[in-house]
């Protein structure tokens, strides 16, 4: 059996993504341009159904973005989880609006209907929910809370690219949705965002906000950033695209053979019409869960992740007290084992193996 490291995760990167960045060298044309415009097409009629895309510099961008060109600002609050990367608090925080922190539910760590409800204000703009580990929030309840309260939906698709509820694919409920294009997520584009939206008012804002608020040079209608994707990153995401759903059929099943073989420890839900896409398979270790990642590294050459060891409210750069009990649970417990396509069956017979014996040794 091998015993070469398992990593968490890793970038799949070959001849076909090199040989697309080679062309847009050759071609000189390497900023934001026609690479750019193809790539929101297709990354619409692969993955949403043929809503609007909108490409940008990073996820980040994309979730700042959007939150303007929907209208949020001073004075709004926008209910988030604090049980995800701090990037979906500090977009709203970046707009001048308030992060407002919700809980979530245990059994797919997404936010909590009930809690964001009665967390709902005369200052609340809009809800964020996000689709973690690629799991969908369930946005239809948010989008039937939203409309029923008059207020908006985002999407934190980030780690969710072709997840879906109910037979449509998330990224189509919210005023916005933001998918990051980070390299260890399902495809990259080596960094960036893809920002989808129905709504023709906002998916215009968002194509002036990320080129210094013009759609004509020098003919600035707004105040906007530089937050365009290039050439060569759209290049990149175009070959990823045609991969991905091939990657995501294999993480599936890397998934199921997790949820089938491992013991003692405990495995992902899966939400009745949801379809996961498992951008993390994120397991709950009851007891001592960084002696339990730290074993399976020394002693196995697993890899693994905590996402996430804070919350977001308790980070310094928020630094608030509000009372979550599922998310400080969440957060001491989840372990996040490599379920990417790259694995082979004896990578995956490792893994249960290793976490089986540490399952029973009480790790």
């Amino acid at each position: 059996m091998s015993t070469g490291f398992i990593p968490a995760a890793k970038p799949i990167v070959g001849d076909e993504e090199r040989a697309a960045v080679d062309a847009v060298l050759v071609s000189g044309m390497l900023a934001q341009g026609a690479e750019v415009a193809e790539f929101e097409k297709e990354f619409s009629d692969v993955l949403l159904d043929g809503r609007a895309s909108v490409a940008v510099n990073s996820g980040t961008s994309g979730l700042h973005l959007g939150l303007l060109a929907a209208g949020v600002g001073p004075g709004d609050e926008v209910i988030v989880p604090s049980f995800t990367f701090a990037a979906t608090a500090n977009s709203v925080a970046l707009t001048g609006a308030t992060p407002v922190f919700a809980d979530i539910e245990l059994d797919h760590y997404c936010l909590d209907i009930a809690h964001v409800e009665s967390l709902i204000s005369d200052k609340t703009n809009g809800i964020m929910p996000v689709h973690l580990y690629g799991h969908p929030a369930n946005v239809v309840a948010f989008r039937e809370l939203a409309d029923a309260r008059g207020i908006k939906l985002f999407e934190d698709a980030a780690q969710a690219h072709g997840a879906a509820l109910d037979g449509r694919k998330v990224g189509t409920f919210g005023d916005f949705a933001m998918f990051s294009l980070y390299p260890t997520k399902n495809m990259t584009s080596g960094e960036g965002g893809m920002v989808s939206t129905g709504d023709a008012t906002v998916e215009r804002n968002l194509r002036l906000l990320r080129n210094q608020g013009m759609e004509r040079q020098y003919e600035n209608e707004l105040v906007g950033f530089n937050a365009r994707m290039t050439n060569l990153h759209a290049a990149i995401g175009r070959v990823q695209l045609t991969k991905v759903l091939g990657w995501t059929a294999q993480r599936r099943s890397n998934a199921q053979f997790l949820n089938e073989n491992l013991e003692g420890v405990g495995t992902p839900a899966v939400a009745e019409g949801a379809e996961h896409v498992y951008h993390q398979y994120t397991i709950r270790i009851s007891g001592d869960r960084d002696g339990f990642a730290a074993a399976l590294k020394d002693e196995y050459n697993i890899g693994s992740g905590v996402y996430y060891p804070i919350p977001n409210h308790r980070l310094p750069s928020f630094d608030r007290t509000e009372d979550l009990p599922n998310t400080e649970i969440a957060a001491r417990e989840v372990l996040s084992l490599p379920v990417h396509p790259s694995l082979d069956e004896e990578d995956l017979d490792r893994i249960v193996t290793a976490v089986n014996k540490l399952a029973g040794a009480g790790a």
